[in-house]
């Protein structure tokens, strides 16, 4: 189980809670399917996929959960060509037009009637709480995504008082002093990636790929004024990534000396390699992520 997307929530309170506890709360919001006029239904399933386990698989002090959704799938064009049948039948039979409010009654007629025939669509998130470190850690490179699953992480526990990780000082404005100031820290090697973006509202947008970014074309970019807005790194060689400018991790991988120490744990029951996987993921996320925002002059915690 290796993540692919980074976004890190930080508990500004103690996390309180055990596995048998956290257990307990997740299980009043088991994932169970759409009914038939349902169009969305979410809840908590079991990490390794069966519902036989439990919802919470805990390893070394963390805590890995997995919020399941699942959606009816209705097409636009579907739902419009039923809508347009019935406004049409109204209009010719009844000799008057169908104002907005009336069409919009109409909609949700049709959107009854296509629900249980409607095929269904459902996705996986996976997330880990590790209570020592204070972090929620989201497989997600969404925000939106990610204030999802903290949300309905929060209606089962009752509270979840996290807030997003944020720096005392910028990282576009730190990632750009790395591509004009001599280079990043030690710890920290550039790839051949990058975003930059122009300071005015609505500024131009410059992606280089598989490019040298020593080059004098992004340099005078810079010079122009653009900022970096997303940087492919690698650290400590041990994680390769892609940061934006609000701290999200995409195309996150775990290079070899992660996956050779990871791979000591020699087994075929699928349980067990979860197991061992989660355990190295979560160390080796433990020291990156203080580090991370280290990277950018420390955390910026709320005041209490």
């Amino acid at each position: 189980m290796w993540f692919k997307n980074l976004a890190a929530l930080r508990f500004t309170e103690p996390f309180g809670l055990d596995v048998k506890e956290l257990e307990e709360r997740l299980e009043q919001r088991r994932f169970r399917h759409c009914g038939s006029l349902e169009p969305v239904s979410a809840g908590w399933s079991a990490p390794l996929g069966k519902d036989s386990f439990p919802l919470v698989h805990g390893t070394g002090g963390f805590f890995m959960i997995c919020l399941q959704k699942e959606e009816k799938i209705l097409p636009a064009s579907v739902v419009n060509e039923l809508v347009n049948e019935r406004v049409g039948e109204i209009e010719e039979t009844q000799g008057r037009p169908v104002r907005r409010k009336e069409r919009d009654g109409i909609r949700d007629e049709v959107m009854q009637d296509l629900l249980p025939r409607a095929f269904s669509h459902s996705r996986r998130t996976y997330g880990y709480i590790d209570p020592r470190g204070g972090w929620l850690v989201v497989d997600s490179a969404s925000a939106k995504k990610t204030e999802e699953f903290a949300s309905l992480l929060r209606q089962a526990l009752g509270s979840l008082p996290v807030v997003p990780l944020a720096t005392r000082e910028r990282p576009g404005a730190v990632m750009t002093q790395w591509l004009t100031n001599g280079g990043p820290p030690p710890d920290i090697t550039l790839e051949s990636e990058c975003e930059l973006r122009s300071p005015e509202e609505d500024g131009g947008i410059v992606r280089c790929r598989r490019h040298d970014l020593d080059v004098p074309e992004i340099q005078n970019h810079l010079e122009a004024g653009k900022e970096v807005i997303k940087l492919a790194f690698t650290w400590n060689d041990r994680l390769s990534l892609m940061l934006d400018e609000a701290l999200t991790v995409k195309r996150l991988r775990f290079l070899d000396l992660v996956q050779e120490e990871a791979a000591e744990v020699e087994t075929d029951d699928p349980l067990q390699r979860f197991d061992a996987d989660f355990a190295v993921m979560s160390l080796e996320l433990a020291a990156f992520l203080p580090r991370l925002a280290e990277l950018f002059g420390g955390e910026n915690l709320p005041a209490h």
